[in-house]
């Protein structure tokens, strides 16, 4: 795989804290507003720069991609940001409840994406991918890093806990507990080692960002069609990734409410699900799934555990093997009429990070008719689907910790 350093932009470090911030696509507007209040050095202003717009204003017009890049020209010419003055790798390490990894920041290669090497996972929606497509255009910068994986090398480990043994750039603890920091990898020498020791890879995995991913890739490839002068080795040819080994990656569970059971009482709906599963007693105690193809679910104020029975799932095949995919053809399509969970909006989903309390909550409210808690999929069933070609079906994995953003951004202007 072909990664490069690059001459980060990078807030002060004294300020590195108040800079960053939560990505784009966990806030929506108003919520991205209420963090950034009264912090005028917060990178929501450039990563959901509506906010600082009047609230009517139209998240997706050109006002607001322009609004982006203007907001981070602020930003440098104040003094909040600085650029290196060499091209360097940096180190992100972020640590959550004990549990620590180490990522790898550079730039990915747009060809490694259009050729293949970069794999994905999930399917990514044309108008999300064309809002990232404007953002990034217009500010002709890779505002927030996309987070990617790849088979753990001993070469790289080892080069990282030398890196590790200095004082970092950043060190700070956010509001939700998570630990960032971030060392400048400026000797060349070790820079030289890791971009060889990433060449020896045959591919690495999108895990979180397909829609930034896919976005800088087309804003590449534009930028390559409209310069006659192009070599190949501009900037636009290059993204911003943070690269992290699998064995130090958590993928947490991805659950789902639904609004209605499609014309079902809650006795019609338990007695058709024995079809399919082997349905526990009820408990008024949350219950989690504790192993592959196990399910918990809450309706009425109970709790039950779902146990999928032989013949409902394929552990030969990468898809079929999926809790998801069990839910969706034993349960979603066929009891509650759920065919497509990208479009369907009787379905909502819910990251394992909000706990089973959110679900029930949902449920309780009566917002929600049913909430179902699925077992997590593992790093390697997400790299076996995808060096097989496959899709994973849409909401199926949820990260944590997350990246912030603002914390190293990538000029596509050199």
């Amino acid at each position: 795989m072909n990664i490069r350093p690059f001459k980060g932009f990078r807030p002060i470090p004294e300020l590195a804290k108040a800079v960053a911030s939560r990505p784009y696509d966990v806030l929506d507007s108003d919520e991205a507003r209420e963090e950034a209040k009264g912090n005028p050095h917060s990178f929501l202003n450039v990563v959901k720069p509506e906010i600082t717009l009047p609230p009517d204003t139209d998240p997706y017009s050109p006002a607001v991609y322009e609004a982006a890049r203007a907001n981070f020209q602020k930003l440098v010419s104040s003094g909040v940001f600085r650029q290196d003055e060499k091209e360097c790798l940096y180190l992100y390490e972020l640590t959550m409840d004990g549990r620590t990894q180490d990522g790898i920041v550079a730039c990915a290669a747009v060809d490694d994406y259009m050729e293949g090497r970069i794999k994905k996972h999930e399917l990514t929606r044309p108008d999300k991918e064309n809002d990232r497509k404007n953002h990034v255009r217009v500010a002709m910068m890779n505002a927030e890093p996309v987070f990617f994986a790849y088979h753990a090398l001993e070469a790289v480990d080892a080069l990282v806990a030398n890196v590790k043994k200095d004082k970092p750039e950043y060190d700070f603890v956010a509001d939700d507990g998570i630990q960032h920091r971030l060392w400048v990898i400026s000797d060349q020498h070790v820079i030289d080692q890791i971009v060889a020791a990433f060449a020896t890879l045959p591919a690495t995995y999108v895990a979180d960002g397909h829609h930034r991913t896919a976005a800088a890739a087309l804003v590449g490839h534009d930028l390559r069609m409209e310069n006659p002068n192009h070599t190949g080795n501009e900037e636009y040819n290059y993204f911003l990734a943070v690269h992290f080994p699998d064995n130090q990656l958590h993928i947490m569970d991805y659950n789902r409410v639904v609004r209605d059971l499609n014309g079902h009482t809650a006795s019609s709906f338990l007695k058709a699900l024995e079809k399919s599963f082997e349905v526990g007693e009820p408990t008024t105690n949350a219950v989690r799934p504790s192993r592959l193809h196990e399910f918990s679910m809450y309706l009425e104020g109970k709790w039950y555990l779902l146990s999928a029975k032989p013949g409902t799932y394929d552990d030969s095949d990468p898809i079929g093997v999926l809790d998801v995919t069990i839910l969706s053809e034993q349960i979603l399509k066929p009891l509650l009429n759920i065919q497509d969970l990208r479009t369907d909006k009787r379905i909502d989903f819910v990251g394992g990070i909000r706990g089973l309390g959110e679900l029930q909550r949902r449920v309780d409210s009566g917002e929600m008719k049913v909430a179902f808690a699925l077992y997590p999929v593992t790093m390697k069933q997400l790299m076996d689907i995808a060096d097989s070609g496959n899709i994973m079906p849409p909401k199926t994995t949820w990260f944590e910790p997350k990246l912030r953003s603002g914390l190293v951004v990538h000029s596509l202007e050199g």
